[in-house]
Order: structure tokens, then C-alpha cells, then sequence
């Protein structure tokens, strides 16, 4: 048992009112910078619909995540060593910048400038990729509020897997908001794919980051993530991820999509998870036993054997301490309501949702029944197969049981606290229908509903003694038999970079500056994956010998 903590969040679908202020919070912390202007570390799609990029969860087409061959044994989707090597320069599996969207700015300066005339003057808006007059036509949350729309729905890859019926019924009965971050998954297939290693999951917290010194913008991580939350940086040439805002987390404070979130639907926790299972757990054969095998691997921080495996591993006490607070563990195994997000990608992620049961109240309500009756409700549960199918497609892999469960158990808590509110009786059969107790009912609320900053929240603080491991990259999958790291390529492969001090100042001047006329200095050496295609970089071609002047006569 090879013990090791995880930092993981769950969020609350039926808490999140779609208002975006994580995504713009997030936006203004992380990607305000030239060339992460389509840039989303956190977004939030209406559901049912194409998501951003567009139509990511389409494995088929973008080839995402893990897969087993023949012999029952992971692979990447994408294809292994080999197929990357014949495709490093030419990766067809990569979303293009329609699948995202172009970023454009509005020409505000015709506002003030335009001479006087008739009409008013409109400010048309302009590509910040290219500079020149574009057609809007796709955003990050274009089809906000839009679910079950015709022009929408038949492009979401989960509802294509639905019948026709619900095709045609989802509008009257369904649609929530889903907010998205990266996944920080167990078994990242993107950490897998790079090429250059530049790629790492921390091993004292598990979060996933991009070493910008390593990374050689191959983007075979853009391929290999399938949620696609890897981007490119097409500026700088490298690629960017979701940070899980570590310096917030690392002195115990949550990360900014978090700490603003207005529906208070997140919850940060630390969980302990055996690493020598990871490898196993993914390679599951049968789709709809991924979501126990996953939770196997996920440690009981109560258990006398874990705790001292965790300690020869070196994992702090209070560290311990806030894994055994950790409400991310609660919501997923004493509440069991919280569930990952698709699976059958193998990945195991680390972000899980608690699925929402707000839409099946509101069809319920439409009816004229009453909506927070535990009859109606257990009722209508088992007879809308149509958001029960769907929220399966998301969160189970297909499997509608784990599902049902979850929202039973979250109509339990609903009618059980009703009572009450309403100065009744607690009605005990309500919560043994869902298979709890009156106790723990009133638990469950008390955190999803009234739980103060510091119980959604147990972060624990990194360690003053852990500060080399902090600054120097050091990947948790970085060991004997650890998955997708062998080979050439990954941490194993070549020594190590050097990295040149002016490459430093290069590289801190391209992330902070923002002219985008700007050619890269980079004293006599040309990176040419960093240039941005405007101008001719210094040192590309010889410099020419001015002639000298002819004497005047």
C-alpha cells in the first residue's frame, strides 16, 4: 500500500444558479494574458449541450482518455508511443480554434473617433488573434440556457446516446448547469501523453501542473485530456492548464472559483488514496464497475492501518487530521451522494458532482403534485427515466442505480427536513426508504445546505520542510510500475533540461507582456514553437551589412 494525499473538490449541481462568477473570477486571477483569451480554466455549460470545447465528451472523434486492449491492459486513446511520434508534428485530433472560439475585443475607439454623421457609429467587433473584423458565431457559454433546444441537443454526445423520445421531451423536463474544471485526475492521460515530461502530478497533493520550462508546445496533452482541459498558449507556445489555484492552497485558503462562488455549492477536502491500486482500478473491464473501482482505491482515513501506512509515507499529522474532516470524503462514502464525472474515461477524477434533483421537483411540480412530498417524489424519481438516463451518461458510465440512489437519498433529505422546517414530527421512514438514518440526514443538510467556511473548506497547509519538493517537479506517478510514466517518454526520458537564465527573462517577459507586435529576444537563438507568426524574430536571418555611403561630389 503506497499511500498518498489528494486534494479534490465536490460541487453541488443543484446549488449553482449558472451566474459565471467563478469562470469570470477565475479568468481575471489566471488567463487575462495575451494569447489566453479563449482561455477557460473554469466554465459552466447548460446542460443538456455541446460543452466547450465543443462536443468534447465525443471520445470517438477527439480520442481522449484510456482505453484497454486486447489483453485488457490501459492504453491511451490517442495511440500509443509510436502513433505520437509519427503525428508530433501534424495532431489531427486536436480541437481547432472554431471548436473553442475566436477571441474578439470590440473596435471602441470608432465610438469616439468617427466623424459626425447621421447614424450612429457602431463598434464592430475585432479578432485579438489576428487583429482583423470577425463574425461572431460560438462562445465559451454560447448556448447558455438554451437545453433541449432543437439546434442544440442533437449535438450533445451523452443525449445522442438516449432514444428519440427523449429527444423530443428534454426541453419539458430537464436542465441544470455544470460547472468544469480539470479533473486532477489519479491516472492523468494527459500527464501521459506529453512527450517532453513537462507534464506532472505533485505528489505531496496530487494537484497537475505544466512545467513551462519543459513543455515544448506538442499539444499531444490537448489530445490526451478528455475533458479537454488542457489548452494552448499561442503566444508563449506552451500549454496551460487548471491550477487548483495552489499558491491559494498551499496557505490553506480555497481556490478562487471557491472562495467566490455564489451558490456556496463547492467543497474542498484532502482524501488519501492508495497509489499502488490506481493502474488496476482504471483498467476495469466492465464500464459501469469503474465507479466502484475507483472508489476502492480512495483510503478510509479512520482506518489504524492507513493511518500508519500514511505516516512511513511521511504525510504530516494535521494533514491526517484534515483528511479525517474532509467533507469531500463524507459527500462521496458516509452520504454517498457526490459522483464522477464520465468514468468510463478511466482517468479517475478527482472533481465529482452531487447530481441535481431541482429538475425532477420542477417536472414533478408542473404536474400539479406536490413537489416536496416523499412519495411524489421517490415516485417520480423511478418513473423520469429521462433525466435519470442522462445524469447515468455523465456520472456512472450508464449505470442508472448508483444514480437513483443518490437522488433518493437527496429527496430524503429534502421531505425530512420539510417536516421540520414546518414544525411537524421527523418522519424516521423517510430517511430508512433512502437507507439512512434521521441523524445523518440532518448531517447531510447541515453540510450542504448551512455548513460554515471552514467545514466546506479543510485545506491542510503545505510544510515549510516540503519546500524543495514544492519548487522542483517531482510527478506521483514517477515510480517503479507507476502508470503511463515508462518508456521514452515521460519524467524517465533524457536528462534533464538546463534551463538559461536569459531563456528565464524570455519566457517572464512573453507570460507578462501583452504586445502583440513584440518579436521574442532571445539573443541569437530562435525558438520557433514560441514565435507568433508576426514580424521576423531576431537572429532568424542574417543581419544585412549596411552599404556605405559614397562620398558626395
Amino acid at each position: 500500500m503506497k499511500v498518498m494525499g489528494q486534494l479534490a473538490m465536490v460541487m453541488n449541481l443543484d446549488k449553482c444558479i449558472g451566474c459565471h462568477t467563478c469562470s469570470v473570477t477565475c479568468k481575471q486571477a489566471w488567463t487575462n494574458r495575451a494569447g489566453t483569451e479563449y482561455v477557460w480554466f473554469n466554465n459552466v455549460e447548460t446542460r443538456p449541450g455541446q460543452g466547450y470545447p465543443r462536443t468534447y465528451q465525443d471520445q470517438e472523434k477527439w480520442r481522449g482518455g484510456w482505453e484497454l486492449n486486447r489483453r485488457g491492459r490501459l492504453r491511451l486513446k490517442a495511440g500509443g508511443r509510436l502513433r505520437k511520434l509519427l503525428t508530433i508534428f501534424a495532431n489531427p485530433l486536436m480541437p481547432s480554434i472554431r471548436d473553442y472560439y475566436e477571441p474578439w475585443t470590440y473596435d471602441y475607439d470608432r465610438l469616439f473617433s468617427a466623424p459626425a454623421q447621421a447614424d450612429t457609429p457602431v463598434a464592430r467587433p475585432r479578432s485579438l488573434i489576428t487583429g482583423e473584423p470577425t463574425k461572431i458565431t460560438w462562445s465559451a457559454n454560447w448556448d447558455d440556457d438554451l437545453a433541449g433546444a432543437p439546434e442544440l441537443a442533437p449535438a450533445d454526445p451523452v443525449l445522442r446516446r438516449v432514444s428519440d423520445r427523449v429527444k423530443l421531451e428534454f426541453e419539458r423536463a430537464f436542465m441544470f448547469y455544470l460547472p468544469r474544471i480539470c479533473e486532477h485526475c489519479l491516472n492523468p492521460s494527459c500527464v501521459a501523453s506529453c512527450p517532453s515530461g513537462a507534464m506532472y502530478k505533485r505528489s505531496e497533493d496530487g494537484i497537475v501542473l505544466v512545467d513551462q520550462d519543459r513543455c515544448r508546445g506538442w499539444r499531444m496533452c490537448v489530445t490526451g485530456c478528455p475533458y479537454k482541459k488542457v489548452y494552448f498558449n499561442h503566444r508563449t507556445g506552451k500549454a496551460e492548464k487548471c491550477t487548483f489555484c495552489f499558491p491559494r492552497v498551499e496557505v490553506g485558503i480555497p481556490t478562487v472559483c471557491s472562495e467566490t462562488c455564489v451558490g456556496r455549492l463547492r467543497y474542498i477536502g484532502l482524501v488519501l488514496y492508495d497509489a499502488d491500486r490506481v493502474a488496476e482500478a482504471a483498467a476495469t473491464p466492465r464500464q459501469e464497475d469503474l465507479l466502484e473501482a475507483h472508489k476502492s482505491v480512495l483510503l478510509d482515513p479512520h482506518d489504524p492501518k492507513v493511518i500508519a501506512a500514511a505516516r512511513a509515507e511521511g504525510i504530516p499529522e494535521d494533514w491526517l487530521e484534515a483528511a479525517r474532516r474532509s467533507p469531500v470524503h463524507k459527500l462521496i462514502f458516509e452520504y454517498g451522494v457526490a459522483l464522477p464525472l464520465h468514468p468510463e474515461y478511466r482517468t479517475l477524477p478527482m472533481v465529482w458532482y452531487i447530481p441535481p434533483l431541482s429538475p425532477v421537483v420542477d417536472a414533478l411540480a408542473g404536474t400539479g403534485h406536490d413537489g416536496e412530498d416523499a412519495g411524489n417524489l421517490f415516485g417520480a424519481i423511478d418513473a423520469l427515466r429521462i433525466p435519470v438516463g442522462y445524469l447515468a451518461g455523465l456520472f456512472t458510465a450508464g449505470d442508472p442505480e448508483p444514480v437513483r440512489a443518490v437522488l433518493r437519498r437527496l429527496a430524503a433529505m429534502r421531505s425530512y427536513m420539510r417536516e421540520i422546517n414546518l414544525g411537524r414530527e421527523p418522519r424516521e421512514e423517510i430517511a430508512e426508504a433512502a437507507g439512512m438514518t434521521g441523524e445523518s440526514v440532518r448531517e447531510m443538510y447541515r453540510l450542504l445546505a448551512i455548513a460554515p467556511y471552514d467545514e466546506r473548506y479543510v485545506i491542510p497547509t503545505a510544510h515549510a520542510e516540503q519546500g524543495a519538493r514544492l519548487e522542483e517537479p517531482g510527478c506521483s506517478l514517477d515510480y517503479e510500475g507507476g502508470p503511463g510514466m515508462g518508456g521514452p517518454f515521460g519524467e524517465a526520458s533524457g536528462a534533464p533540461a538546463p534551463v538559461a537564465v536569459e531563456n528565464f527573462h524570455a519566457l517572464r517577459h512573453r507570460q507578462s507582456g501583452d504586445d502583440l507586435d513584440r518579436a521574442d529576444e532571445l539573443r541569437g537563438r530562435v525558438n520557433l514553437l514560441n514565435w507568433d507568426g508576426r514580424g521576423i524574430p531576431e537572429g532568424l536571418f542574417p543581419k544585412r551589412r549596411s552599404r556605405p555611403e559614397e562620398p558626395k561630389s
